[in-house]
């Protein structure tokens, strides 16, 4: 319940009377049964919409009655667990949210464990942070994330594309996942070896889990896969495949950093792992409607490698997954 409360009354900023569109699934029915008591003990209301209630599982398509309780609601809450195929659907859901600017809380693969964690973070301290980095990275000239696993990579960036920051304070201009913290842009180049040793996004989280022990090693140059390496050859040829869904699914995306302070350790699950201080990139769909990028894919993947370090230029900002927060204005 603090975790829920937290969701509803700090991050989406529910007010007495106002109408809550709440998605759920059988898997996350807990989660959203906390946020339900929340959101009524804020004095709002919601509607459920449960996910198996409209068809077999995965869905092909957002149901019309969830897209039509989005068109009438104050704000929304997705509380769900991913499976295979389901992207587009998800997607149509956030169509309607950015075109409509709703409030919207984004929790695709949330969980008891999560809710007790990142979903009890300092939000306002994240702000803090995020805003520091946002700063920072629209005049910064390159990054570059090291890793001891053998990350290193080397990122420059389109001054004409958005750092976007979904920090956990959600507004109508921006939705968010929940639990947040993050800051991200679509890279113009991006080029080296990134090694994702923790979590994969998409349906990979769930069939993989975490990846430490069988990492995938994956070669970018200018911005798109051109390799991939790992001793789980299932893994391999499926991740290849799935970065070879369209002309533009190889292609990174999305260049983020985690900037959840509340968490002391990653625990196998994408939705609040890629929260975790550090960078990590994803191939596939740039969220061109925030970043501005003019691209689009029918895939997005996460990948995120394990205690990063990481320069701005030449001033190194974190160092083995802790924010150098001196170096950020934030001592």
């Amino acid at each position: 319940m603090p975790g829920a409360r937290n969701a509803v009354e700090t991050c989406l900023s529910i007010r007495p009377g106002e109408q809550v569109a709440l998605i759920a699934d059988e898997a996350s029915r807990s989660v959203a049964a906390s946020i339900a008591a929340a959101i009524e003990d804020r004095g709002a209301k919601y509607t459920g919409l449960l996910l198996e209630d409209f068809g077999p599982r995965p869905l092909a398509a957002a149901p019309d009655e969830i897209l039509k309780a989005l068109e009438i609601c104050d704000a929304g809450v997705m509380a769900m667990t991913p499976q295979p195929g389901e992207l587009g659907a998800r997607m149509s859901i956030v169509r309607v949210v950015e075109r409509r600017q709703i409030r919207y809380a984004h929790m695709v693969g949330v969980t008891p464990e999560i809710m007790q964690q990142g979903m009890r973070a300092d939000y306002r301290m994240v702000d803090r942070l995020s805003d520091k980095l946002r700063e920072r990275m629209l005049r910064a000239q390159t990054l570059t994330v090291k890793t001891e696993a053998g990350t290193s990579i080397a990122a420059h960036f389109d001054r004409g594309l958005d750092w976007v920051k979904t920090s956990g304070l959600i507004s109508p201009r921006y939705w968010s996942n929940l639990p947040a913290g993050e800051v991200f842009t679509t890279p113009a180049t991006v080029d080296g070896t990134f090694v994702c040793d923790a979590t994969a996004g998409d349906h990979f989280n769930g069939k993989y889990g975490d990846l430490q022990s069988t990492p995938l090693t994956l070669t970018i140059e200018g911005a798109r896969l051109t390799g991939v390496d790992c001793a789980r050859k299932d893994l391999e040829e499926e991740f290849w495949q799935y970065c070879h869904t369209d002309e533009n699914s190889d292609r990174v995306g999305e260049l983020a950093f985690g900037t959840n302070l509340g968490l002391s350790e990653m625990i196998g699950i994408l939705l609040q792992d890629e929260k975790f201080p550090g960078v990590h990139i994803a191939f596939g769909d740039p969220y061109g409607s925030q970043t501005h990028a003019d691209w689009k894919s029918k895939t997005h993947v996460d990948v995120l490698t394990r205690n990063c370090d990481v320069w701005i230029d030449d001033d190194q900002i974190i160092s083995k997954g802790h924010y150098q927060l001196d170096h950020l204005g934030l001592a």
